[in-house]
């Protein structure tokens, strides 16, 4: 007697999703089963986000069905999505930022009358209980605008875990953790799984596929352009299935060594950033990666060196002369760059154009008494645009229509627009596809060999490992070693763990 298969968990079949007259789905099928890390991979625009929207509810297709535990659906909305199990972590938390933890935590879950009395021991137990589960060492009472955006993002994941999701949608959720916080991450995906709970896990980073994912779907363009066993799949094969090429070299090398020291810091601090007697050089033509986990004084220390929180102890020298550096324009007057983490705050301004965009950082010398001068803008704009091969519909477009990796590009051409000789690059590829990354680290080596002075600031250890020709190690806001490029994996955690190397 033929045994039948278990019922998967979720599944869509010939699921199609116009935009106007973009077709962001051409006829998806995907399924997931109880007990499965099935991932989603392509590149930024290969339809990832809308089918996930359409998983939650949230996208109603053109065509196509939708099948959740068996169950036929003619229309799925978030609030249906929610009471049939489905739960979706995003890359940028949906949280109340004045609200604590707990409660933050305790609106997702509770359920009851609007005026009833709550139990406010029970809802700080609750959310220590599962925050303890998600590895999170969160305060219930913390305000949730204080955290971190990793902080937050394991809030989400505690929500989630706490609601008994049978269906966990993971999209980009170790962009913005530290080694650290991925291991326990991975611990808690392969608890849900050996519960019996699905989870669709999207990740730009290839080894995260192979540590966790049983099976592995590919977008390209909208359509699925296969699925497999991620055992019998390689990380060249899924790239190739990304991206439609061959990648040669993910981290390309040095083409040439350092140069003299251009910045120099001797006993560096600044207390209220946290930062203390960081000692350290930066040559021409080097690309110095600062590792460390969350909260080590990484983004701190850039802080400080583009003075929006000016150092208040030692010495910082450019090219041998001691200076200070007490506002982000004195920092830009003297050469030095800052592309920060968070593009969405701090990087490019979504309803701006590109061109705009790309201008922001240097309007006295643009625009000299306040003239305006459209043409030279969009001149140098058009010059950067081709020079990062930025993927555009002209300079015009606003910078909310690109994908991650070339708003990016944009965010980098601001700052190179500043002649900078020493550039701080804050996350540079977090949240930006394989094909994408690759083209960021063509740049930065770029950029090195043409003479900048590169910190490269970054959570993602193999980036750190590939792209760097020395390694600082950041903890407890102070440098704890200078390591050579391409050391160790566990040598570089260890140290950033303050253990014995």
């Amino acid at each position: 007697m033929a045994v039948t298969p278990p019922q998967p968990l979720l599944t869509l079949r010939r699921v199609a999703k116009n935009f106007g007259g973009v077709r962001a789905l051409r006829g998806v099928d995907f399924d997931l089963h109880a007990g499965e890390v099935h991932a989603l991979l392509g590149e930024n625009g290969a339809g990832k986000s809308t089918l996930i929207k359409v998983a939650t509810g949230a996208h109603t297709p053109d065509s196509g069905e939708i099948i959740v535990g068996g169950r036929s659906l003619s229309g799925l909305t978030p609030a249906l999505a929610q009471q049939l199990g489905i739960a979706c972590i995003y890359q940028q938390p949906a949280l109340f930022p004045d609200l604590t933890v707990a409660e933050n935590i305790g609106l997702r879950l509770e359920h009851g009358r609007a005026l009833r009395r709550i139990d406010w021991p029970a809802r700080r137990t609750q959310a220590a209980t599962l925050l303890v589960r998600v590895g999170a060492t969160i305060a219930p009472d913390a305000e949730v605008g204080t955290l971190s955006m990793p902080e937050q993002q394991l809030v989400e994941i505690a929500c989630a875990v706490g609601a008994g999701a049978r269906i966990v949608i993971m999209d980009e959720p170790t962009a913005a953790l530290t080694q650290r916080e991925q291991e326990r991450l991975f611990t808690v995906v392969r608890e849900l799984r050996a519960a019996g709970t699905g989870v669709i896990y999207i990740s730009h980073r290839l080894e995260e596929i192979f540590a966790l994912a049983d099976r592995v779907t590919v977008l390209r363009d909208g359509e699925s352009v296969g699925t497999h066993p991620v055992a019998a799949m390689d990380q060249a094969a899924l790239i190739k299935l990304m991206v439609g090429r061959e990648v040669s070299q993910l981290y390309p090398p040095a083409e040439s060594p350092p140069g003299d020291v251009v910045l120099a810091l001797q006993n560096t601090g600044c207390a209220a950033g946290g930062v203390r007697d960081v000692s350290l050089e930066v040559r021409a033509g080097e690309v110095l990666g600062l590792a460390g986990l969350v909260g080590a004084g990484r983004t701190e220390l850039a802080r400080v060196l583009f003075g929006i929180t000016p150092a208040d102890a030692g010495e910082i020298r450019l090219n041998g002369q001691v200076v200070t550096i007490a506002s982000p324009p004195e920092a830009i007057a003297r050469g030095i760059a800052y592309v920060p983490e968070d593009r969405r705050r701090h990087g490019v301004i979504l309803e701006m154009p590109i061109a705009q965009n790309m201008t922001m950082a240097i309007h006295s010398r643009l625009f000299p008494g306040a003239w305006l001068r459209d043409g030279a803008e969009r001149t140098l704009a058009l010059d950067y645009v081709r020079d990062l091969a930025v993927k555009c519909a002209g300079c015009d477009a606003p910078g909310g229509s690109l994908s991650g990796g070339n708003q990016q590009k944009v965010s980098l051409a601001r700052w190179l627009a500043t002649k900078p000789r020493v550039l701080i690059l804050d996350e540079p590829t977090q949240g930006v596809d394989v094909g994408a990354k690759s083209e960021i680290h063509k740049i930065i080596r770029r950029l090195a060999k043409e003479g900048l002075a590169v910190i490269m600031i970054s959570s993602d250890l193999p980036e750190v490992l590939g792209m760097s020709d020395r390694i600082g190690v950041m903890r407890g806001g102070t440098l704890t070693a200078v390591l050579p490029g391409g050391s160790d994996a566990h040598v570089v955690m260890a140290t950033a763990l303050g253990g014995v190397t």
